[in-house]
Order: C-alpha cells, then sequence, then structure tokens
C-alpha cells in the first residue's frame, strides 16, 4: 500500500484538538471532539472522584465546563482497564498498566539465570515495583546502561559489592543506583560523600597508574584522608565541601610532586628554599589545599622537616543589617521563588544556618510547642517567627521529589533526587546565587546581628554552633556580651 501523501495526511488525521486547541495528529475521537496524543496521555493519567456517578476511577471523559468525569459518564467506549490487574489507566504492549508493565520489565532484568530475581537484589526489585511512580523507574530501566548493570549484578557478572561499584564509568548512574541499593539494604549503608570520594580516587588512580607519584599520592589518600573522612563519618554526615577538598588536596599533591619534577627535585630532597619558591609562585588557595600534604609527608619521613607558611584566610564583610532584611523580606514575600529557596533562604538570614545543615533538617525538627511552630536546631528548640512559620509548614506539605521510587515516604524537609538522600547542599546554594541569596556574606551577617542581641553561649547552643565559634563573632562584632559569664542566666 503505497504511504499518504502530505494532502492526504493532513485531511484525514490532521484536526484541531477538542482540548487544547492544538492542530496535531488524532489520537481519539470522543464524545466530546478529537484529541490529540498529548491530551489522550494526560486523560489516560488524571484519576479522581467522577463528580456525576461519585466513583472513583479514571477520569477520562470531559463535560462541557471542562471537568473531568468517567468514562461511561462521558460515554467512551475505549476501555482502559488492564487486562491483568484491572486497574484503569494507560496501557502498554499486552493492553498493561504502567506497573504491570514495570513488573514483567524487572522480572527480565532482575533474572539470576534461573528464571526468578536474585534473591540479593530482591529488597530492590520490590522497592521499585511498589514506585509511586511506576512509569518514571520504567524508563530509567529501559535505559541500555541500566539493565546491562542490574542484569550483570543479578547474574554474578558483577560483585554486588562497594569494591566493584567503585570502578565503573557511568559514575552518575552508578552512583544512583547505590543509593537504591543501600536504602533497599541490598548493600552495606556508607556514607555518600565518603562513597563519591573512594570512587574519585579510583578512577584517579587508573589516570595515573603510569605516574611515578601514584605510590605516595596513593599512601596519602589511603593512610591519612580516607581513615579521617571514615571517623567524620561515624559521627556524623560528611559534607560535599569536605569531599571536595579531599579532592582538591589530593590533585593539588600531584601538581605538587611534578612541580618538584620539572625542577629535577623529589619529595625526599625538597629543601626550604624551593618549598618557598612554590608558595611564591602559587595562588593562595593552592597553599592552603597543599598544606594537609606536607603535614603528613612530614610527620611520615617522606620529606625534610621544612617551615609551612601559615595558611591566610581572607575575610569577606557581612552584609549590613539593612540588606540582610531587605534579603528576608524578599525570601518571604516573592512568591515567584521557588518554595525551598525561600525557605532555606530565611532559615540561613534568620538562623545562620550553613546550606549543610539546612538540607539534613527532617520533619521532625519541626516541632509544634504551646501552639507555636519550633525548629530544632540546637538545644532547646528556637521559636520560629510568622509568617516564616506558615512558610516552614507549607513547605513540609508541598516537598519535592516523593512520587518516585527514589524517595517514597522520606522526612528529608528538603528531600532530593537520589535514594534515602536530602537535596544536594552545592545545587541548593546555586539556586540561592542565582536568586541573590550569597551564603558567604549572609551568614556572617545573621550570625553577627544575633551574637549582638544575646550572650554567645545562648546563640551558641540553640542554633547548633561551637562556643568558640560565637564568641569569636561576638568579639569581632564588639557585643556588649564579652565579659558574659556563661552559667549566669540559670541561676
Amino acid at each position: 500500500m503505497s504511504p499518504l501523501s502530505p494532502e492526504r495526511y493532513e485531511r484525514n488525521h490532521i484536526r484541531d484538538c477538542a482540548r487544547c486547541g492544538r492542530r496535531a495528529a488524532k489520537a481519539a475521537n470522543w464524545s466530546d471532539g478529537p484529541i490529540c496524543r498529548t491530551c489522550l496521555h494526560k486523560a489516560e493519567n488524571t484519576h479522581g472522584t467522577c463528580p456525576t456517578c461519585s466513583t472513583d476511577r479514571l477520569l477520562p471523559g470531559r463535560r462541557d465546563n471542562g471537568e473531568a468525569i468517567c468514562r461511561d459518564c462521558a460515554g467512551i467506549t475505549r476501555s482502559f482497564s488492564c487486562s491483568r490487574c484491572r486497574h484503569e489507566g494507560q496501557l502498554y504492549t499486552g493492553r498493561l498498566c504502567t506497573r504491570c508493565t514495570l513488573t514483567d520489565l524487572i522480572h527480565t532484568v532482575f533474572d539470576d539465570g534461573t528464571g526468578s530475581i536474585s534473591p540479593a537484589l530482591r529488597p530492590l526489585a520490590d522497592r521499585l515495583i511498589a514506585s509511586p511512580n511506576p512509569k518514571s523507574t520504567w524508563m530509567w530501566l529501559r535505559r541500555p546502561y541500566v539493565r546491562d548493570l542490574l542484569s550483570n549484578l543479578a547474574d554474578g557478572t558483577l560483585s554486588l559489592t562497594h569494591d566493584a561499584l567503585h570502578q565503573l564509568p557511568n559514575w552518575r548512574t552508578v552512583a544512583h543506583l547505590r543509593d537504591l541499593l543501600m536504602a533497599s539494604g541490598a548493600l552495606p549503608l556508607i556514607d555518600k560523600q565518603l562513597l563519591h570520594h573512594e570512587t574519585w580516587l579510583a578512577h584517579r588512580y587508573a589516570e595515573l597508574a603510569d605516574d611515578p607519584h601514584l605510590r605516595v599520592l596513593r599512601a596519602f589518600a589511603t593512610w591519612h584522608q580516607l581513615p579521617r573522612m571514615r571517623a567524620r563519618a561515624a559521627t556524623k554526615p560528611l559534607t560535599s565541601g569536605s569531599r571536595r577538598a579531599a579532592g582538591e588536596q589530593f590533585k593539588t599533591a600531584h601538581s605538587f610532586l611534578t612541580w618538584l619534577d620539572d625542577s629535577a627535585h623529589r619529595l625526599g630532597s625538597c629543601t626550604q628554599s624551593l618549598l618557598d619558591a612554590w608558595h611564591a609562585t602559587h595562588s593562595q588557595h593552592q597553599h592552603n589545599t597543599l598544606r594537609v600534604f606536607l603535614r603528613w609527608a612530614i610527620s611520615d619521613s617522606r620529606m625534610p622537616k621544612l617551615r609551612i607558611p601559615t595558611p591566610a584566610t581572607p575575610k569577606t564583610p557581612p552584609l549590613s543589617q539593612r540588606r540582610r532584611l531587605e534579603l528576608l523580606r524578599r525570601a518571604l514575600s516573592d512568591e515567584r521563588l521557588a518554595l525551598p529557596s525561600r525557605a532555606s533562604a530565611c532559615l540561613m538570614l534568620l538562623f545562620a544556618q550553613p546550606i549543610t545543615r539546612i538540607v539534613r533538617l527532617t520533619l521532625d525538627d519541626l516541632i509544634s510547642l504551646d501552639g507555636e511552630l519550633h525548629v530544632r536546631l540546637g538545644d532547646p528548640p528556637t521559636s520560629v517567627p510568622e509568617p516564616f512559620a506558615s512558610l516552614l509548614l507549607q513547605l513540609a506539605d508541598e516537598r519535592p521529589h516523593l512520587n518516585t521510587a527514589t524517595n517514597p515516604g522520606a522526612r528529608w524537609l528538603f528531600p532530593g533526587r537520589r535514594a534515602d538522600q536530602p537535596a544536594n547542599p552545592g545545587t541548593l546554594r546555586e539556586h540561592l546565587r542565582l536568586a541573590g541569596f550569597l551564603t558567604g556574606t549572609a551568614r556572617p551577617a545573621a550570625l553577627r546581628q544575633l551574637v549582638l542581641q544575646a550572650p554567645a553561649p545562648i546563640i551558641a547552643r540553640a542554633l547548633g554552633f561551637h562556643d568558640k565559634t560565637t564568641t569569636r563573632v561576638a568579639a569581632d562584632a564588639g557585643g556588649t556580651w564579652n565579659r558574659y559569664a556563661p552559667n549566669d542566666h540559670s541561676q
């Protein structure tokens, strides 16, 4: 049969959609007129209570006023019932709904070679099948690399261990899958940032396979960086900043060793004049990141005991109180900004909270006491004034990223896209920067104002800071509480 000419195709298949008005190919012809494919897909995913017959089911039809109604009340003869589970919705091959289609795909991908789902991956399979948004999970599993990766884990081609996953390319996909595996219990739970650094190191080792300095760099990472990161992760989650700092220390150490080679010297023969020359020709940031490696090399007797220049810490002047209040007013009132950005900006401008701590707040940290909202930042919980209290409660009710297999039932106030993980601090910080809220100047301004209003020890305890931090800020601000006795307030 010869293909239709453009004119005949236009005459036979192109119509003005009765719902959106767009001129497009006709996907259905219902009681309200021809429907385009976009409106058809929307209708196939609209569920609720039919206002005509009061049944809870799929609502693909439309009244004259545009109100959604069920297929029976709309006179639609097309069936939307899954041939297996009878759920009404969008149907795929074999007239199966999205969840049944996803279930079949999971049984295929997770097959261990015996026709059954691999027992080790059963927790992950159950989690994916129960996803609140099965179509999103199904689309993710259809990606060739994801399917190959899961199939290799299921049949034993790839070992189900963190070390095996460290060696794989496409680290973003691997990181997302590993989060799901840990959240479902298929892999031991390890700090996310620690895993990122270990994966990053594995790729760096591969790149430096023929480098003469690999042995020293591997020793630095294995015996200095990783033990300290693991110890910190055992007490509280690592931040993305600490992980980036460790990576910069490794890269700067490699640059320094390469620079010594170019100067015809090795680490063991480095002199004070050479070290001073390196500091004179490199940036302050490189000075600060190399300092950790130099101290380790000296203590490990890998280089002579030399004097390491004291690092300089530049101070950025904080915002004025007037500018801080302007930003706070904008965060509270500007509804064009995303709700998470508004709430995090208020937490930063009111309570001087760092982004890494903000993203780890949970619903359990919002406490109602005597009819007032309190947020647990330290001990005791801090009272939240209006209208910020209403903004926080709105965020708690409208949190994003909960409609996938990643974070169902998450308690995070700022849930992220990764399994059982909060929002990425770097992403939230970038959103705030683009909206005009600079964390580097806003937080110091807020903390400075707080310690001018109350004794530094009280601010530290209530907002989760160290006493020395608030005391130093109070001294720099010239506050009147410098001679305050910490225990006087309890008498």
